[in-house]
């Protein structure tokens, strides 16, 4: 059996029983970094045998992790921090399980950008998670874009050597927006500031950031400004039988088709 464990962000205590339970009963333990898990594990005084499954090995490992669980071993999958496959390794041994037919469950915990959202006081209701931006800036400029309209909070993920340019390209797709950036999450050194993207973010960047950014204002539809009779007779002209244009021209307004029924009457 496999488990994808979620391991502490920051805060060594942040770690659940069942992920304790789960590395102490493993028989071996896929890692990102295994210098950075040993560190977790002798925390605990737990030894077992550690093998790398980072980024540039991840499908060799993957067929070794696919073997050992076949073989009844106990398998566990970390990354250096918080939940396996979030912007870290283990999507692709995912993959290869589900289409091998083995099964594999996760003990969740703790995750950063969840943590980043709720730290940061913007609507969490609905929200979008993008993760870190490319290096290249064609690239940075192009994934920002497909979200410039989206409604939703956006969240990502930042290097403190890329913070500065992210929330550059950020101000220079999305125009100005209320902001957060978060660091050092759960650490004693644990820091939120809430600022505007014209703004920037003063100050030297130490730890990783998680960058939580306000949606787009919802655009004002300009049939709008169109008198009742004018605004359902616009979507007649399009062909609409006048049932439909009434509804559309409700649904553009917020108002019940009933409410607009009256201006209807004459068309």
């Amino acid at each position: 059996m496999v488990s994808f464990v979620a391991t502490p962000i920051g805060n060594l205590k942040d770690i659940t029983l069942r992920a304790l339970e789960a590395l102490k009963q493993a028989d071996v333990i896929f890692c990102e970094d295994t210098r950075h898990t040993i560190k977790l594990l002798n925390a605990y005084e737990i030894k077992k045998p550690l093998y790398a499954c980072h980024k540039f090995n991840e499908r060799s490992a993957a067929e070794k992790i696919l073997e050992a669980s076949r073989k009844g071993e106990n398998v566990v999958v970390v990354s250096d921090a918080g939940t396996p496959v979030i912007s870290d390794p283990g999507n692709t041994v995912c993959k290869v399980l589900r289409e091998n037919g083995e099964p594999y469950t996760l003990l969740p915990g703790a995750c950063a950008f969840v943590a980043g959202l709720v730290l940061s006081a913007l609507p969490a209701d609905r929200f979008a998670f993008i993760g870190f931006l490319p290096e290249k800036q064609s690239e940075k400029k192009a994934l920002l874009e497909r979200y410039k309209d989206c409604d939703l909070t956006l969240v990502f993920h930042s290097a403190p050597q890329d913070v500065d340019k992210d929330i550059k390209a950020m101000f220079e797709t999305f125009g100005d927006r209320a902001a957060a950036a978060v660091r050092e999450i759960t650490k004693l050194h644990e820091e939120t500031r809430n600022f505007r993207l014209s703004e920037g973010l003063d100050g030297e960047k130490r730890g990783e950031y998680v960058l939580v950014v306000a949606g787009a204002e919802e655009k004002e539809n300009p049939l709008n400004g169109l008198s009742e009779q004018e605004h359902i007779r616009y979507y007649m002209s399009t062909g609409l039988e006048k049932k439909e244009a009434l509804k559309r021209a409700a649904k553009d307004r917020g108002v019940s088709k009933s409410e607009l029924y009256p201006f209807s009457v004459d068309l």
